[in-house]
This record gives C-alpha cells, structure tokens and sequence, in this order.
C-alpha cells in the first residue's frame, strides 16, 4: 500500500485512551492518596508524550499530503478542544467561589487571565507559588500549569515544524534536533534544581518539562503511523510486546515509588520516566504489536475520552469538597470515593454536552446557529441550557470584578509577623547558645530566681521548674507560632523552626544542631502538620537524635488534611517502639477549640497560644 493511501486509512489509535487513563488516574490518585501514590505526579509527562506524538504524527500526515501545514486550522483546532472545557470550568469554578470560598477570590482575575492565555505555570513560579505545600491554602487552578506548557508548545511548534521541514529536511537530522533539544531541556532541569529546596521552579518551566513533549515530537519523525505495518514476524511482534510490557511496568513501578521529593527525580529521573513514555507510545502506536488491544476496553475507553474533563475538574473538585467537611481525617476512603464520583460525574457532563458538541461546532455557521435558537418555543433544552449558562457566567464576571489582589487578611498578617518575628529571636538566642558553648559569652539566660510573670496556666511552682529545664524544639510552623510563649516559660529553651518542614527532609537539621552543641537532652518536636511519614523516616530522625535524649513529640490538629490521623497514629505505634518517646497530645486537649485557632484551623491565634504553651509545658514537666 502507497504512502497516500496509507494517509487515506489511517486508523484511530485506541490504546492512546488506555494511556491516558493510566496518567490520569495516577495524577488523581497521587491528590487524593500522596502516601500510596508517591509518583502519580508522573502521569503528567505521560501526557505530554501522547500529545507530541500525535500532533507531530498528524503534521508529518498534513505535510506529505499538502507539502504545507495549514497553520491557522491547526490553532483553530486545538481553540475547539481545549478551550470549551477550559473556560466552562473556569467560570463555573468563579462563580462557586463567589458564593460559597469567597477567600478563594484572591488574585481570581490574574488566575483566569494566565489560564485563558496559557501563561499560567509562569505565573505561578515568578508569584513564588509551591506545587509541593500540601498545607498552604491550596488553588483549584494549581493544575492548570501543565495545559500552559502544552499550549505553549502548541503555539511555537507548527512554525518550527515547517522551518525544519524546509531546511533541515531529512526525518533523521530533525529526529537528532529534537533529541538535542530534549536533552538541554533535561539538563537545564538538573541545573536548576536544589536539593532540599522547593522544587516548583523546575516543576513548573516550560524550558526544564519541554522534554517529555519533545521526545513525542522526535518518536514521530522516526516512528510515523503511515510507515507502521501490521504484519510483522513473530519475533518482532514478541520484542515489540515484551518492551510494552517492561515499559508499562517501569511506569507503574514509577507512580508507587518515585516521590517527588527525591533528587533523582529532578537529575534525570523525570527524564528516564519520559523516554519509558515514550516507548510505551511507540509500541501502542504499532499496529504489529498487542499492546493497542491490551491497552483498549471499555472502560479506559470511557475514561480516556473524559482525560481531559477529568484532568480539569479535579482539582476544583477536590479544592471546593474538601473546604466543606470539617474533619477529612476521619473518614478519608469515604470522601475520596465521593470526590471520584463527583469528578467522573462532572466530567462526563462537560465532554457530553460542552467539549464533544463545541469541538464539532464550525464557528463559521454562528450567526445562523443564534437565529435558528431564537426561532425555537421558549421551553425547550437549549434555551434552559442558555438561560443557567448566563446566569452562571454573570456571577462569573462578578466574582471577577470583586477580587482582590494579593490580599492579606487580618489574620494572615498577624500569623506571618508572629512567625517572622519569632523566627528571628530564635535565630539570635541559637548564636547567643552557640557563642556561651564557645567560652565567648556567659549564659544571658541567668536571671534572679523569681519566677518570670508571663500569661500562661501553669502555677508558680512549675514554672520555677521550666526556669532551669534546658530544652530544643524542632518543628514546623506551628512550634514558630507558639515559640514566643515556650520561651516565656522555658528561657534555656532553643527554638529550631522552618515553615513548611517535613520530617523526612530533617534528620541533617537535627544532627546540625547536634554538632553545634544545640541539641539539647530534653528535645520537644512538631512534625507532622505538612505530611506524613514512613517508619523508616521516623527511625531515621530518632536516630539522628539519639536514644540518650527525652523526646516530646506533640501530636497534630490538621483537621483539613488527610494525614492528620495517620500522622497521630503512627505517633500512637511508634511511642511503643521507643523508651525515650513521649507524645503530647494537643489534638486531643484542643480540637473541641476551634476559637484557640486562625482560620486555618491549624496555627493558634494569641489566646490559643496561651493554652500550647501552657499545655505543653504542663505535659513536659509531669
């Protein structure tokens, strides 16, 4: 069969619906269960894989066909499907937020700007916003950075197609190019990346993710539909299935273990998960293999279709859901489930009635489409249909009218200068310890031997103990919050906090401290409220502290986050474990307290600052 002919034939490739399920689910699955799903995040550059292939194949198709690529259709064509799910969720998503989060408002007109306009991962990065804060006031529009990096593609590469179809010509140097390219992109990852530090810079950038796309873009120069043939000897039928298969596994391997927090990750790893990608596209791609068949059912069908409403809607879902139930913890299966089906369910809605309808729609024919609506009885689907969508989009436009930017509520401002000014005190009493441990200065903590007056519940007789207790604290935010007030009670006390610490990252912290002569015997400790852990990352930080030391770990109170219970029974099993350990269990003591806390539900304000310290001091000291 002739090349032509072949174009003539070309076939709907259905196992691609098969990947793109297994991404999607990945993605969803590491939101709604980061301790199991490690690497869902990985789906992404899946993603991004399928969809340089198959834009680069359909050009490669348009060009042998026409020896020119229709510029303008394309741009029209991806409008058509990406941007009637994109803005239908984006106004739905405003108008709920007018109502119901209205502390979602923030920034709300710069969030749709960069969304419609597909800047959106920059903007995110150059605002210092994080992909990795699992605790910070999540956006429902966080996802929308990875369509920015592909429609950014979008945008260049069909001019990039036809000046390389013109000057560089040969399939085999473009396929070197692109390679060429993908490997800076990879490289300029790993040369961004800090280890220890947030990430989100070399998450977000187009230049450090073009990658996984350009090795799609290459694969089609060196791997085009047309050229596939479906008879091929059984030895190559059982190669090609045999890399599918090793190729699907080392992905799914990939999502269980490779966490976004390791290194690896960041030097290379994303970039071998996208050639594995890659491969597992080629061989789907290959009518002589099985792997199209395995990867084609129903139901990756059904969900592959949806990918894209699904991708989309996620994060809203999850954002909205999740505000409204008061403690996730406590039932945290039940709610994923529900957040599933509302997912799925919202989905199908938006590809059944607004991405499948408006990507067949020739927006030529509009102005007969209006008069033909108006011509209608008033009763009728579509008009009901038009009258709920123009309500909704007023509210929309009103929500965007009203929000602020970068605001700053009252208690935001008051918790940040807490922190900030807590932060530095403690920073100045580490060196005054550190210069005392040096011969450099006397202890400036030696004070007459009357009790300090401070507003705290303990009685005189327990704070003349605190006086002479020496203590470290190492935590997150929440010790930085309440540092002031267990200074007031404890003077020797040194405080050793980061905002946004997890525990898994800390053991270095703590044997800092060690070196430096600020690891003190009795060691008070707040992790947890950013993440989970394993119980080889916990024996990992005991071990770093030492079994010599009294450790006084403080449970959490995180009732908006679906690690609270498991951090708090993990702490539960691992007092068993260790002699030395001591849980202080400030969930249990405030959770009926709502009023000792910001609106976060996590920090306590200055009256519940009083009962931390207080009730920590109390359970130390017993």
């Amino acid at each position: 069969m002739n090349i032509n002919k072949r174009l003539e034939n070309r076939r709907y490739i259905t196992g691609f619906d098969g990947i793109r399920t297994i991404a999607v689910i990945g993605v969803i699955l590491y939101h709604l269960f980061p301790n199991i799903m490690h690497g869902g995040y990985l789906g992404v550059p899946i993603f991004f894989a399928v969809s340089g292939y198959l834009i680069t194949d359909l050009l490669r198709q348009e060009w042998l066909q026409n020896e020119t690529i229709d510029v303008k259709g394309f741009y029209i064509r991806r409008m058509k499907r990406l941007y009637p799910g994109l803005l239908t969720m984006l106004v739905l998503s405003s108008a709920y937020i007018v109502f119901f989060q209205k502390d979602l408002l923030n920034n709300l007109r710069s969030v749709f700007a960069s969304s419609v306009l597909y800047y959106n991962n920059w903007w995110q990065i150059f605002k210092g916003f994080s992909y990795f804060d699992r605790f910070a006031t999540q956006s429902p529009f966080t996802h929308i950075w990875s369509l920015a990096v592909e429609a950014q593609n979008y945008l260049v590469w069909p001019l990039l197609f036809i000046a390389l179809k013109k000057y560089v010509k040969h399939s085999g140097k473009i396929f070197g190019l692109i390679m060429g390219t993908a490997i800076i992109s990879g490289l300029l990852m790993a040369f961004l990346y800090t280890p220890g530090a947030d990430p989100t810079r070399v998450y977000y950038g187009t230049d450090t993710r073009l990658f996984s796309i350009l090795l799609g873009s290459g694969l089609a120069f060196v791997w085009p539909t047309y050229r596939l043939k479906e008879e091929v000897p059984a030895k190559a039928r059982n190669l090609l299935n045999g890399v599918g298969i090793a190729s699907l596994i080392v992905l799914l391997l990939s999502f269980l273990f490779l966490a976004d927090r390791f290194s690896f990750v960041y030097y290379g790893g994303m970039f071998i998960v996208s050639i594995f990608a890659t491969i597992l596209v080629a061989v789907t791609a290959h009518p002589g293999a099985d792997m199209n068949r395995w990867l084609t059912n129903p139901v990756f069908t059904w969900i592959g279709k949806r990918s894209y409403g699904i991708y989309l809607y996620q994060f809203p879902v999850m954002i909205f859901y999740e505000a409204k139930i008061t403690n996730l913890s406590d039932h945290v299966l039940l709610h994923s489930i529900i957040e599933l089906a509302l997912i799925l369910g919202i989905s199908e809605l938006s590809y059944r009635y607004i991405e499948k309808p408006l990507g067949k729609f020739y927006y030529q024919y509009t102005w007969f489409a209006i008069k033909d609506f108006f011509k209608k009885p008033w009763v009728t689907t579509a008009k009901i249909t038009a009258v709920f969508c123009t309500i909704v989009s007023v509210f929309a436009v009103y929500a965007l009218a009203i929000a602020p930017s970068n605001e700053v509520t009252a208690d935001q401002q008051q918790l940040q200068k807490t922190i900030e000014e807590n932060k530095k005190k403690a920073e100045e009493r580490k060196e005054a310890e550190k210069a005392k441990n040096e011969g450099k200065t006397a202890d400036s903590t030696e004070q007459s031997t009357a009790p300090p007056e401070i507003n705290v519940d303990l009685n005189a007789e327990e704070l003349k103990k605190a006086k002479t207790m020496e203590i470290t604290a190492f935590g997150d935010s929440v010790i930085l919050d309440a540092a002031a007030g267990l200074q007031d009670i404890f003077p020797k006390l040194i405080v050793d906090g980061e905002v946004g610490r997890q525990l898994y990252e800390s053991a270095p912290a703590i044997q800092k401290l060690d070196k430096d002569k600020l690891l003190k015997e009795n060691v008070l400790v707040g992790l947890g409220t950013n993440g989970s852990f394993t119980e080889a990352q916990f024996d990992e930080f005991m071990a770093a502290i030492g079994s010599k030391r009294n450790v006084y770990w403080i449970n959490v109170r995180v009732p908006t986050r679906r690690w609270q219970n498991e951090v708090n029974t993990m702490l539960e099993n691992m007092k068993k474990k260790y002699k030395n350990l001591t849980v202080i269990d400030w969930y249990g003591y405030s959770n009926a307290h709502d009023e000792w806390f910001y609106e976060d539900r996590v920090h306590p304000n200055v009256d519940g600052q009083v009962k931390y310290s207080s009730f920590i001091a109390k359970e130390i000291m017993k």
